[in-house]
C-alpha cells in the first residue's frame, strides 16, 4: 500500500495541497512501480495537526479523487481513502475507490457505518490508544500490548459483523508508533508477536513507515521502515503501508 498525503502538514511529507500536478505525478509513479493500493488522505492525525472540517477534506482530496476517476485507474489498481469521516468516504467509494481506511475504527463517525454497508468496500480497522482521530504523544504502558490490541480490535469487528457486513472485506492494523504509546518498545514488540493477530481471522495491514519509533529524522527513516516491513511480512501482514517503494 503506497501512501499518497494530500494535506499541508503530513509529519513526513505535508506539501502544497493545490498542486494537483504533484499528487498526479505521485499516483502514476506508485502504479509503475507496482503498488497493489494506493491510500489518499486529506487530514493529518498525527500529534499537534489540526482539526479539518469534512468539507474542507472533501476540498483538498476531491481534485485528486475526480481525476483518479477521469483516467479510470481504478480499474486496475485499488484506492483506498484515508478518512474516518461518512461524506469524504462515500465521496470516493462512489468514485472508483474500493477501500477506506478508518484510523478511529467507527470511533469518528457513527454515519460511517452506513456508508460501509451501502458500498461493501474493503475496510480497515485501527487500534489507536486515543478515542478520537487526532493522535497523542503519550506514553502509555500496556501490561500486555498484544492482548489490548486484540480486545479492542475483536470489539471493532463485532460491530461491524452485527450490522451484517461481510467479514472477507475487513483488515485490522494494530496501529504503530505515536497511536499506541510514545515508547517505542511496544511498536517493536507488535512487530515480533504480528503473528498472535491472527486468531482475529482478518488479514492485517502494518504502517510502520517513517513513524517516531524509528528515531531519527523524518527523512531518514526509509531504510528502518523496509526493515521493520520486511519482519512484519514474515510474521503475517498481508499488506504494509509505505511512502516509498523502493526497499532496501
Amino acid at each position: 500500500m503506497a501512501i499518497v498525503n494530500v494535506t499541508p502538514d503530513s509529519f513526513s511529507d505535508g506539501g502544497d495541497v493545490s498542486n494537483i500536478e504533484n499528487f498526479k505525478f505521485k499516483i502514476q509513479n506508485f502504479i509503475g512501480k507496482g503498488a497493489d493500493i494506493i491510500d489518499v488522505g486529506g487530514e493529518s492525525t498525527g500529534p499537534g495537526s489540526g482539526d479539518v472540517s469534512a468539507e474542507g477534506e472533501l476540498a483538498r482530496l476531491r481534485p485528486v479523487i475526480d481525476w483518479i476517476a477521469e483516467e479510470k485507474l481504478s480499474e486496475t489498481t485499488l484506492f483506498s481513502i484515508d478518512t474516518y469521516k461518512a461524506s469524504v468516504a462515500q465521496y470516493a467509494l462512489e468514485h472508483g475507490f474500493g477501500m477506506v481506511n478508518d484510523v478511529t475504527a467507527l470511533r469518528g463517525d457513527p454515519d460511517l457505518l452506513s456508508v460501509l454497508l451501502e458500498f461493501q468496500p474493503y475496510v480497515v480497522l485501527m487500534y489507536s490508544k486515543d478515542f478520537t482521530a487526532r493522535t497523542t504523544s503519550d506514553t502509555v504502558k500496556y501490561d500486555d500490548v498484544i492482548q489490548s490490541i486484540k480486545g479492542f480490535l475483536s470489539i471493532r469487528i463485532d460491530k461491524l459483523l452485527h450490522a451484517g457486513f461481510p467479514k472477507d472485506r475487513i483488515l485490522i492494523d494494530p496501529g504503530m508508533g505515536m497511536f499506541v504509546s510514545a515508547d517505542p518498545a511496544y511498536s517493536y514488540e507488535i512487530v515480533d508477536r504480528l503473528d498472535e493477530l491472527k486468531t482475529l481471522g482478518c488479514p492485517i495491514l502494518l504502517g510502520p513507515s517513517r513513524k517516531s519509533f524509528l528515531g531519527g529524522e523524518v527523512g531518514e527513516r526509509d531504510e528502518k521502515s523496509w526493515k521493520v516491513a520486511r519482519k512484519a511480512i514474515a510474521n503475517g501482514a498481508s499488506v504494509v503501508r509505505m511512502h516509498t517503494l523502493e526497499p532496501f
